[in-house]
């Protein structure tokens, strides 16, 4: 189980709140999706969540473990089990999305074989599992270049699962894509917390939450103004974000 209790969070010289106050439960194989206006804190709260970002306060308990209170053991298990997924995903351009998976693994991969690209097979065919699952056999060899935005997503999701995450921290995943894209790309993310028992938190537009996301958490001013379970939202619900 996930807990957080009291982050807040502030920025710049005159301290700005982002975060206020931000409290949840989290439990394994949940998909949630953060939707809320422009400014309402939903990225720093994922970069928060990958201690991306020092918190100002707050309390942060992983499967019994108070991870602030570890130090830089706590920050470490994030790093090592949580992935964070921008955007648009920095792959390397030129590397085949099989090369892109393998090298992600940074926290198991040794620096040389990181440079060389030399794996071992049994590193090869695991990363090659992942691709096969996430429909991405076919461009295993092709390089990250000329893949399409759904594809380069869907090689981040492959390098994280490579990586070990079972947290996934999903900052707008679906931004720039068109809808069939889009629904491919969270329906992955969705077939993960299911098949996989791993957690996925997305930054969403409302319409896809609702669709895909099994919890919703409205943000607005930097605070929690609901959590639903997942399903449309009323008026009044869309009003408070």
């Amino acid at each position: 189980m996930i807990r957080v209790e009291g982050l807040s969070k502030s920025v710049g010289a005159d301290r700005v709140p982002v975060l206020r106050d931000i409290q949840f439960d989290m439990q394994q194989g949940e998909m949630i999706g953060v939707v809320g206006s422009s400014g309402s804190g939903k990225s720093m709260l994922l970069k928060c969540l990958a201690m991306m970002e020092k918190w100002d306060s707050g309390r942060f308990t992983v499967d019994g473990a108070e991870i602030i209170k570890e130090g830089w053991s706590g920050k470490r298990k994030i790093k090592r089990e949580w992935a964070y997924l921008e955007q648009n995903p920095q792959l390397y351009p030129r590397r085949t999305a099989l090369k892109n998976v393998l090298i992600g693994r940074s926290g198991q991969t040794p620096l040389w074989r990181m440079v060389t690209g030399m794996v071992r097979s049994d590193d090869y065919m695991g990363a090659m599992d992942y691709l096969e699952g996430l429909g991405l056999l076919d461009k295993a060899h092709q390089t990250a270049e000329k893949l399409s935005g759904g594809e380069k997503q869907r090689v981040a999701i492959a390098r994280a699962l490579a990586h070990g995450a079972k947290v996934v921290l999903a900052d707008e995943p679906v931004i720039g894509l068109d809808p069939h894209t889009a629904d491919t790309v969270l329906e992955t993310l969705r077939k993960l917390c299911e098949e996989e028992r791993a957690t996925v938190i997305a930054v969403l537009p409302i319409e896809m939450a609702e669709k895909h996301a099994t919890r919703i958490w409205g943000l607005a001013g930097g605070k929690i103004a609901f959590d639903i379970r997942g399903r449309r939202l009323t008026q009044q619900e869309k009003n408070m974000i």
